[in-house]
């Protein structure tokens, strides 16, 4: 169902999380669980994640996470403050250790010059720990987009594992 490469790197990511012991819940937007997807496409998957949420409106966003609709109404639904608000959310109503967010212009429409198609905000949260973010401009059409979002996700859950003072 998904490339070599990315399930390769959704098994290193299980791996390296099951060895310490940590899980993921994921909070998408743009990918529409495509990440929690690649994921649970792994065997043994359900010993690291806990849940995923697809909150592709904005209302699913405040509803779910809990994301305060005065933040969206202020930066917009495709944002660095949404997309960290958006991982906060996952970790306060999950039992997970860490949680990835994903908010973005997959296209082909629905971009603007200030949020083009391929802009791209994921965020990472992290029990006692804090919050971070990254802005991508992927090419390509939806699909590409919406791919290079679940590897670039992978890789972001791959360098947010909690510190061990958690445990």
């Amino acid at each position: 169902m998904f490339p070599d490469h990315i399930r390769e790197l959704a098994a290193k990511v299980l791996a390296e999380y099951e060895l310490a012991g940590y899980s993921v819940a994921t909070a998408e937007s743009c990918t529409g669980g495509l990440i929690a997807g690649a994921l649970t496409d792994i065997p043994g998957s359900s010993k690291v994640v806990d849940r995923g949420f697809v909150t592709y409106s904005n209302v699913a966003k405040s509803e779910m996470l809990g994301v305060p609709p005065s933040l969206i109404h202020a930066h917009g639904a495709v944002s660095p403050e949404v997309a960290v608000a958006m991982a906060v959310g996952a970790l306060a109503k999950s039992k997970a250790d860490v949680a990835v967010a994903v908010t973005g212009v997959a296209g082909p429409g629905g971009g603007t010059p200030e949020k083009p198609v391929g802009r791209v905000y994921i965020a990472t949260a992290v029990r006692r720990g804090a919050a971070k973010h990254k802005e991508y401009n992927f090419p390509g059409d939806r699909e590409e987009v919406r791919l290079a979002t679940v590897q670039a996700a992978l890789e972001r859950l791959k360098s947010a594992k909690p510190d061990s003072s958690i445990r």
